[in-house]
């Protein structure tokens, strides 16, 4: 009689995960955008995302990562990077929905929230092409400098067509926009740069030089600094001269990177390549800044949405795979990691999306207005900092819930841990943007104690938030601090405004076990935290399907 073949057998294992909706199964989100009447698109868009063949599309993004060709089979000089199908796939996916454009849109009001929550699902799937997404939605920031520019260029942007071929940008419906600044001996100082631009007619200029990191290398232009006789001047750099040539922007090579797989990074030297000017000379740091709160905005949401598909891989695996005659979910230890995790992505989802309704509040064309403008300028920072720094550790956290499976290339976790640090980095890392918290919060110290004020008011009645309120108005309103204590400062802010929104946007249990266990004390380990009665709720909340 035949023995049965036990060794081909597979059990106690977790389902693939897909074909799911992920707005919907995350009960944070659908809070998060429920009082501006988000929920249906929202919902609609997590169908699409959490399909299994548009998960496929971020896995095959990142296995077959760009490859740059500088010379084509004749020895022509052609820098061009070749993109794998899926990254087209992809970028044709949330250029349609309207990730790149959303915040400049010609009717009525502009959808920075809905925006936010599409961007932080995308990220879920495949974070590495939201960096040209993210580029070109802030450029017209930059561009409004000199508005035949953006008038010029709006239209393009504006537009809902991904056209990823080589061609001049006059002969696309739409375009992208990537950004130059950091240069090698510079890094975040950019005015360091030595870059030259010599002007060859009215706002036209021929730029000598190189940037150390130049992503999404194939953008139809480029925002670049470079120095002017009058000073550090912004550009805008077309791939093509208006002749039709192919402009002067030699690719080196691209960066070999710990994750962003997906997305290129490229070295770049400029020979005489030609650009228009943007704004006057001498302002280009204050050109390129009208851009960055954008930019900011959009590494927290993507940190949040990594943090987010962290946790659903998480308790995906925990609510099939058993051990010692129970599921894992139901697992004492197990479970209260697990509620401590989704604690943590309930106020990153909150705290993020709260911020991106500011930028829309009161706008008529992409900027805030009174006290909401003040809000985006205060909070943008500290939210930036403290989610993107959040993120590898959370992801960490997460991946040991599964165990050995967390840790093989054939999952999800692996891409996550990887991509997790780059919104950290990117766009001023911890240091520089905690010192720019300072520094706007020294040019505004009455809209610190107003920002403060409707904190506490939103929080009021939760434990510790008084007294936040009072140690952030020590650290960067009231001269007591010093820039050694600007990260505290950016952290217990963000945690003030994170323990604020919950209070608005979730279930009062889970407000106030944020609050108990990240304002009125310190934060423990991941479950190490005391969450109380709120453990079964967040778990609910958490996976909601």
């Amino acid at each position: 009689m035949d023995q049965p073949r036990i060794t081909d057998e597979v059990f106690n294992q977790s389902p693939p995960f897909g074909d799911v909706n992920l707005a919907t199964l995350d009960a944070a989100l659908m809070d998060s955008v429920a009082a501006a009447g988000q929920t249906e698109a929202i919902a609609a868009f997590g169908t699409d995302w959490g399909g299994i063949d548009r998960l496929a599309l971020g896995r095959l993004a990142n296995e077959n990562p760009p490859v740059l060709h500088t010379h084509d089979p004749q020895g022509r000089r052609c820098d061009m990077v070749e993109f794998h199908p899926a990254y087209h796939a992809l970028m044709d996916a949330s250029v349609s929905a309207g990730l790149h454009c959303s915040g400049w849109d010609v009717a009525g009001r502009p959808e920075h929230l809905r925006r936010a929550a599409h961007l932080y699902l995308v990220s879920q799937v495949e974070a590495g092409h939201v960096c040209p997404l993210t580029m070109t939605h802030a450029a017209p920031a930059a561009l409004a400098a000199s508005p035949h520019l953006l008038r010029a260029w709006l239209p393009r942007i504006r537009a809902r067509h991904y056209d990823g071929r080589f061609l001049p940008f006059w002969e696309k419906a739409g375009v992208t926009i990537g950004m130059g600044m950091t240069e090698k001996q510079g890094g975040s100082d950019v005015r360091a740069n030595i870059t030259r631009a010599v002007r060859t007619n009215g706002d036209e200029y021929e730029i000598t030089g190189h940037k150390w990191f130049f992503s999404a290398p194939m953008s139809d232009a480029f925002l670049v600094l470079a120095q002017a006789p009058e000073g550090l001047t912004c550009f805008l750099m077309p791939r093509f001269r208006p002749d039709g040539g192919v402009n002067g922007l030699k690719l080196m090579r691209l960066k070999r990177k710990l994750g962003n797989l997906s997305n290129a990074s490229s070295e770049v030297e400029f020979e005489r390549a030609f650009a228009w000017r943007v704004g006057e000379e001498g302002r280009g740091v204050r050109t390129i800044l009208q851009m960055v709160q954008l930019t900011r905005l959009d590494c927290a949401v993507s940190s949040a949405g990594l943090m987010r598909m962290a946790l659903t891989q998480a308790v995906h695996h925990a609510r099939h795979r058993s051990a010692f005659q129970k599921k894992l979910i139901d697992q004492p230890a197990m479970a209260l990691v697990l509620a401590d995790l989704a604690l943590e992505v309930e106020a990153s989802t909150a705290l993020t999306l709260r911020l991106a309704r500011s930028f829309e509040s009161g706008a008529a064309n992409g900027g805030p207005q009174g006290e909401e403008a003040a809000r985006t300028r205060l909070l943008t920072p500290a939210v930036k900092f403290a989610v993107c720094k959040a993120a590898p550790g959370f992801v960490f956290e997460a991946m040991e819930a599964l165990g050995g499976n967390g840790y093989v290339e054939e999952g999800m976790m692996p891409r996550l841990y990887r991509e997790a640090p780059v919104n950290a980095i990117w766009e001023g890392s911890g240091n520089v943007i905690a010192l720019d918290l300072l520094r706007a919060a020294r040019r505004e110290p009455d809209a610190v104690y107003t920002l403060l004020a409707d904190l506490k008011d939103d929080a009021a009645g939760l434990p510790g938030a008084a007294a936040a309120a009072e140690e952030v108005a020590q650290l960067i309103a009231d001269g007591a601090g010093t820039e050694a204590f600007a990260r505290r400062a950016a952290q217990e802010l963000a945690t003030l405004a994170a323990a604020a929104a919950l209070a608005k946007a979730a279930p009062a249990a889970v407000a106030e076990a944020f609050a108990v266990t990240r304002l009125a004390q310190p934060r423990g380990l991941i479950g190490t935290n005391d969450i109380g009665g709120a453990r079964d709720l967040l778990l609910a909340r958490a996976y909601a399907a």
